[in-house]
Formats: structure tokens, sequence, C-alpha cells
């Protein structure tokens, strides 16, 4: 596998219409909710950009459930880009903010166990996150049947 240098950074305003493409490409398959340009740009702030030599190719946000548990939201690659460590590279950059923001919890809802598994989560018990429940499942088109997996990981 070639070496990539991969950098992760804060996103600005300019990057709305890249991510606006990728979380709606995902959003099609099912695989994460629709998120609108207008939303995204009201949360900029909380995402996280992958580059190589300048061109987009993933992302990730944290979005607060309290005052001591955030949620890793709309984590995904550019096609061509998963298997070469990325993710990782933006989870681990979601961890620092996250601890940088004095948060002791880090969870999130997925169907890529594995991965989050090798990054040092642990699977848990959704029900245990109330304040996911009650500010968004609510609204999901699969609250009724959600077949998610629940990882959490304890920061120090």
């Amino acid at each position: 596998m070639q070496t990539l240098h991969v950098l992760c950074r804060n996103a600005t305003n300019e990057d709305v219409d890249s991510l606006y493409q990728l979380i709606n490409g995902y959003a099609e398959k099912g695989i994460m909710l629709p998120r609108s340009r207008e939303a995204l740009l009201r949360s900029i702030d909380t995402f996280v950009i992958a580059e190589i030599e300048g061109k987009f190719v993933g992302c990730g946000a944290l979005t607060k459930l309290g005052d001591d548990l955030v949620e890793i939201r709309s984590l995904g690659m550019s096609e061509g880009y998963k298997g070469y460590g990325i993710g990782g590279l933006i989870v681990e950059q979601l961890i620092s903010n996250a601890k940088n923001q004095g948060i002791s919890k880090i969870m999130a809802l997925t169907y890529a166990v594995s991965f989050f598994v090798k990054n040092g989560f642990e699977v848990v018990d959704k029900e245990i996150f109330p304040e996911k429940v009650w500010t968004d499942c609510m609204n999901c088109p699969k609250r009724h049947a959600c077949d998610e997996i629940a990882v959490l990981k304890k920061l120090q």
C-alpha cells in the first residue's frame, strides 16, 4: 500500500459542499442521516476534514450529548480512500478535540464495529445513552428498528 500524506484539520465554511456531497451520498445508501447545507454550516465547527494534497477525502464530526459525552457522527471516506487508515486519523483528531473540551466519554452508533473496536472503543448497550435517544433517535426513520451498534470509549 502506498504512503499517503494525510492532513486532518478542523473544517471551514469552504468545506460545506464536500461535506454535503459525501454525507448525503452515504444517506442515499441508508448509512447516515442526510444533512442540509444550512445544517452543515451551523455545525461546521464540529467537523474534522481529512485531505490528501489539498483534496477532500473524508470527514467526521463530534456532537455534544451531555456535559461529559460526545458522539462521533458523519464519519466517512470518499470512494477509493477506504483502507488507508484515514478514518483512524480522523477519529484520533476527534478524540483529541473531545479531550481538549474536557469530555470524558465518546460514543458512536455504527455498522463498522470492528473499525471502532480497533480504535479502542467497546461495544455497549445503546440504551445507556438516553441523551442520544431523546435528541436524535426520535426523528430517525429507523427509530423502531435500529440496527446500528453502540460503541463507547472512555477518555483519560
